[in-house]
């Protein structure tokens, strides 16, 4: 492989006006030697992402604009792929900022392990109290189990990575992003990789700087619906789910019979004690060098990750892959 081969960087946007002048600032200072393309992805939202992009645009010329009426993740995803121009694919978020070197480092990856796709951690950093904490709970075991891409380990094939730089062919291979998932599209998209013989590499080095949810009230929209559409790729992808995932749900169930129970055996309000107990325990070990105003917060954050990943998981449809009125 060219060690610095043409590479193209795919954005899909709904309403990130905040974050999107940081986020292409952050992949246009890469000082990546090689010929770089930006694609932004812009969907229909309530606020001037648009805009910022065409301005964007207008400034530097690496920078292309596609609209996507729809609105949806995966449907951005594909016509950005369809606009881009090399064979070396980059997907970032509108409020993901790369780390310095990051695809030099990648591509640098992709050619020493001949993997399909490689990617690496997810660094959750927040700015207020509620951020912190959630951010603090995104990078723990007892947050969101035990991923590579949240919470570090060693070098290596993976089941799936945080955003992924690929190689063009083997999303050409693989149909692309799957319009049918709202949520969930990238570990879909992994998994075929992964059953054709393609390798999914992950890398600590690779790190993303990822901005939490503001309140527990988005957050918990956000979680409830990875666990609504992780259901639904389990129940396309027999075979892909696992105790790590059947643990939220399994949680949602135990507190809800022992505190409905408990009235007819008293015993059984151990099960929601006992959770609430650990979680606030956990909690205040997760967020002992944060300072209180954050560490008060984390056992609420852990609980809502939980319960509402749990929730959707339980409340999902999986026969239907597109549920009528989804939104981002």
């Amino acid at each position: 492989m060219d060690p610095s081969p043409p590479v193209s960087v795919i954005m899909p946007l709904l309403n990130e006006e905040q974050h999107l002048e940081f986020a292409v600032g952050a992949v246009v200072a890469q000082e990546y030697p090689g010929a770089l393309q930006v694609v932004l992805a812009v969907g229909p939202g309530h606020d001037d992402t648009l805009g910022v992009a065409r301005r964007l645009a207008a400034r530097d010329p690496r920078i292309t604009v596609v609209e996507n009426p729809s609105g949806r993740t995966p449907e951005a995803l594909n016509l950005a792929v369809a606009a881009s121009e090399h064979d070396i694919i980059v997907r970032v978020d509108g409020h993901g900022f790369l780390s310095s070197g990051y695809i030099t480092h990648a591509v640098q990856v992709l050619d020493e392990t001949g993997a399909a796709n490689v990617g690496g951690i997810m660094r959750a950093v927040g700015l207020t109290d509620i951020e912190k904490a959630i951010a603090l709970a995104m990078t723990s075991p007892l947050g969101v189990g035990g991923a590579r891409f949240h919470t570090g380990g060693e070098p290596g094939p993976a089941e799936t990575v945080y955003l992924g730089v690929f190689r063009r062919e083997w999303l050409d291979a693989a149909g692309g992003y799957d319009p049918r998932f709202t949520r969930a599209q990238d570990w879909e998209l992994n998994y075929r990789i992964r059953q054709s013989g393609g390798v999914v590499w992950f890398d600590p080095a690779l790190t993303v700087e990822y901005r939490p949810r503001p309140s527990l009230r988005a957050l918990a929209r956000q979680y409830r619906d990875y666990g609504r559409w992780r259901r639904v790729v389990a129940t396309r992808h027999k075979g892909s789910i696992n105790a790590r995932y059947l643990a939220p749900p399994a949680a949602v169930v135990g507190v809800a019979l022992g505190l409905v129970g408990g009235f007819v055996w008293h015993p059984l309000w151990a099960v929601p004690s006992a959770y609430a107990v650990g979680i606030v325990v956990g909690g205040g070990v997760i967020g002992r060098h944060a300072g209180p105003k954050v560490a008060v917060r984390v056992p609420a954050v852990l609980a809502t990750m939980h319960l509402s990943w749990g929730w959707g998981f339980l409340t999902s449809r999986p026969g239907q892959l597109v549920p009528e009125g989804e939104e981002l």
